[in-house]
């Protein structure tokens, strides 16, 4: 499949942009997912972020709508910047090196962005999980994500969808900055913030990509993701996105941070650590007053504290 400019007989075209750093194992999957799109106008952008592996040696063989940039290793944040740069079109769609896109993942986004007013910057989508094999994760549970403007409140409490997915005006990023490179996790989040503060975003409640679950996830460092997440809190609050003076939200937005990080924890056999989190999110806001928006109840971080005080028993497993 060669790669068409946009004329007036084309859709608008969107330049996927993945990331990847020694990841040659699963980047060809990624690749391949986007090659059996059913959109008729994209180019697949793949910036090496300073691989050690074969990386290279895996990408030769791709040819237009390919492209294949190395950089020197600078991060996650950075290699988006850069795909976001080298973009030949008007819109960007993301992809981690581990994931996929589902066949008619950017026809559907496409076609929403058209139903869409021109002050949507940026939507995203649901998923559906996988093991490092690609075969899906029975026992993965997930709620299914209704079609919804998603505001900057709900984003500021937590992450509502993957960046794997995420598609964006590329004009948006000139009015709002790109992915923070001080960040090294939760950088995805602290972007969407800054776009929905002026900007409109909106989740499609379509599952349109596979997020692979394996031992190397950049989300299985739990001290990383608790020191970004705060962060990125702090930056928001320090640039007064919601005024500050709104004290009864940003308690709640710290205390469902604590309530994340208490899931981290206990995800990885922490126990103790998942347990004072806890506490500390009960103490910070004990009831939140939009469960359904928050994904949380007061009588669920309740069953939390005594499944975390068992597991603090029991100690950490055995080595």
């Amino acid at each position: 499949m060669s790669m068409a400019s946009a004329t007036s007989d084309q859709p608008p075209g969107v330049s996927v942009v993945i990331p990847a750093y020694n990841y040659a194992r699963f980047l060809p999957c990624a690749v391949e997912s986007c090659l059996k799109q059913d959109y008729a106008n994209f180019e697949v952008v793949v910036i090496d972020d300073g691989s050690k592996d074969n990386t290279r040696d895996v990408m030769a063989k791709y040819g237009p709508p390919v492209r294949y940039i190395y950089q020197p290793n600078a991060g996650l944040s950075a290699a988006r910047n850069s795909g976001i740069r080298e973009a030949r079109f008007d819109y960007v769609a993301f992809l981690d090196a581990d994931d996929l896109l589902r066949p008619t993942h950017l026809s559907e986004c496409m076609a929403t962005f058209a139903r869409l007013s021109p002050d949507y910057a940026l939507l995203g989508c649901d998923y559906a999980v996988i093991d490092i094999e690609g075969q899906p994760l029975a026992h993965a549970v997930h709620a299914p994500v209704q079609p919804a403007e998603i505001t900057l409140q709900q984003i500021l409490m937590r992450t509502r969808f993957s960046p794997t997915g995420a598609v964006a005006r590329k004009e948006v990023f000139d009015q709002c900055g790109g992915f923070d490179s001080n960040l090294r996790s939760t950088e995805d989040r602290d972007m969407w913030i800054r776009i929905a503060a002026r900007r409109r975003v909106w989740h499609v409640g379509k599952v349109l990509i596979e997020i692979r679950k394996h031992g190397n996830n950049m989300s299985n460092n739990a001290d990383r993701m608790k020191s970004n997440m705060a962060a990125v809190i702090k930056k928001s609050y320090d640039a007064g996105v919601v005024p500050r003076s709104h004290i009864c939200f940003w308690l709640q937005v710290f205390s469902y941070w604590r309530y994340q990080t208490s899931l981290i924890y206990n995800g990885i056999r922490q126990p103790l650590r998942a347990y004072q989190d806890l506490f500390i999110s009960i103490l910070l806001w004990p009831w939140f007053l939009n469960p359904a928006s928050n994904g949380d109840r007061f009588l669920f971080r309740l069953r939390a504290c005594v499944r975390y005080a068992l597991h603090a028993l029991k100690g950490p497993p055995a080595p």
